[in-house]
């Protein structure tokens, strides 16, 4: 098994297989970190401000059933600002961040980590989508922001945290492979981040499902959770792998 680029051997000794370092002695880490550790003060630092905004614009807009005047600037979010063609690939795109789209998106990335043999990864795609889909749910109905009639909950939009969530998810795994440094590394994770957000944003104010605001609200979510949920499983895993590692040890002696 590889670790940080240097071959180690395999312990085989009863009761337990793992990886081993100098002398035979089984090492605590299993697999790679999901989250580089060249990243994880620049990201913790953008899911420290990435919160911030989020309660920012939360306070703000609670309980309101009209546009800001931010979103007025952008954009009249209750008429359609699109007409076809461009139309059609909103509807495409607001697609992959309903229920189905968002299950085959996230099988495929499940399924392409597992080839790389890299679990964390698949965990953080699971997890990282989950818990931030689950907090766009839970922000919403403490902050009542409405579009569209009372029963339409729209602060932060739901679409776009799932689409960032998951282009940061895969972010994070190509610049684990590609072993890319905290420059590169951030530039690849916040431009995926960017792109992903700014495309599903779109498609949910094209179609007037969200406010502007509602979609800047679920990207920043979106860059709150998923750095804050790749460090618990990095942190989690660790722990298991010293349990483990330390078992092996007691078992061996």
């Amino acid at each position: 098994m590889a670790l940080d680029g240097a071959n180690v051997p395999t312990s085989t000794t009863a009761g337990h297989r793992g990886p081993t370092g100098r002398g035979g002695r089984v090492t605590g880490r299993s697999a790679p970190p999901v989250l580089p550790p060249a990243l994880r003060a620049c990201l913790g630092l953008v899911a420290l401000l990435a919160t911030l905004v989020v309660v920012v614009i939360g306070v703000l807009y609670a309980g309101h059933s009209q546009p800001g005047e931010v979103d007025a600037w952008i954009v009249a979010p209750t008429a359609d600002s699109v007409r076809p063609p461009w139309r059609n690939v909103a509807l495409v795109t607001d697609f992959w961040g309903e229920p189905a789209g968002a299950a085959m998106l996230v099988l495929a990335a499940v399924t392409g980590c597992l080839l790389l043999r890299r679990p964390r990864a698949a965990v953080l795609v699971v997890a990282g989508a989950g818990l931030t889909v689950g907090t766009t749910t839970l922000v919403k109905s403490l902050v009542g922001r409405t579009i569209h009639g009372p029963d339409n909950l729209s602060y932060p939009s739901g679409h776009t945290a799932f689409a960032t969530a998951l282009a940061l998810a895969v972010a994070l795994l190509a610049t684990g492979l590609l072993g890319l440094g905290r420059t590169a590394g951030t530039a690849l994770v916040l431009g995926a981040a960017l792109v992903a957000g700014a495309a599903m944003g779109w498609a949910q104010v094209a179609l007037s499902a969200h406010y502007p605001t509602d979609v800047l609200g679920g990207w920043c979510t979106a860059l709150a959770m998923v750095p804050t949920t790749a460090w618990l499983i990095d942190r989690t895993a660790d722990r298991h792998a010293r349990r483990t590692a330390d078992a092996g040890q007691r078992e061996a002696h």
